[in-house]
């Protein structure tokens, strides 16, 4: 048997070699293959995929916190009944997420000038309980509603000129009932006011012979 030369056989081992490094690996994909054109340029209007997580991609809206509801309900001159106006403007408040969540509700009568100080603050209290009575009648509990009743005491305008003639128009801003709606307090809000220290009441308690 003829042997072949030592050269041949090495060279032969060679190729071997080589063909098993260049053999692609079958385990492993090939890559997509990118959009291209004619011409063999990227398709620009091709459109990449993306690498972000769709159940990931919207924000999350939150509801802005409920804040108290000022209001303020107008009566005519002299009178303690809801006007038809003043009635609609109940009814709105009756719908407002605030009226809803079950908060305290506090209505401040109040009345111009006109008159002696102990009917204004009987007629002020009339107004203010006149506001109570239609809350009460749409289902609003009782338990709720303060009243405080003000007279003439705390006017939104003054009530006279400087030549010292009667304001009218500043008169029938004066002639109303101020409703505060506040926000019942949740276990958080319970939790964080159990945790501040105490007010300091110390001397508190002296009275005071003066009045404003």
């Amino acid at each position: 048997m003829t042997s072949k030369p030592i050269a041949t056989v090495l060279a032969l081992g060679a190729l071997v070699l080589v063909g098993a490094c260049n053999e692609p690996d079958s385990e492993t994909p090939s890559p997509a293959p990118s959009a291209t054109m004619d011409n063999g340029l990227p398709d620009p209007n091709s459109s990449p995929a993306s690498i972000l997580r769709s159940d990931l991609s919207e924000d999350v809206i939150e509801e802005p916190a409920l804040e108290p509801l000022e209001a303020t309900i107008s009566f005519g001159e002299g009178g303690t009944r809801l006007s038809d106006a003043a009635r609609a403007e109940i009814e709105e408040l009756l719908g407002t997420a605030q009226m809803k969540a079950g908060g305290a509700i506090t209505l401040r009568g109040h009345t111009d000038s006109a008159g002696y100080d102990e009917a204004n603050l009987r007629a002020s209290r009339q107004r203010a309980e006149a506001v109570a009575a239609m809350l009460e009648d749409n289902g609003i509990d009782a338990d709720r509603i303060e009243i405080i009743a003000l007279g003439e005491m705390r006017p939104v305008a003054p009530n006279a000129n400087l030549d010292g003639t009667a304001n009218e128009a500043n008169r029938a801003r004066n002639r109303r009932v101020d409703i505060h709606i506040a926000i019942p307090e949740t276990d958080d809000d319970e939790e964080a006011n159990a945790d501040e220290p105490g007010e300091d009441r110390a001397g508190s308690s002296g009275s005071s012979n003066s009045t404003d």
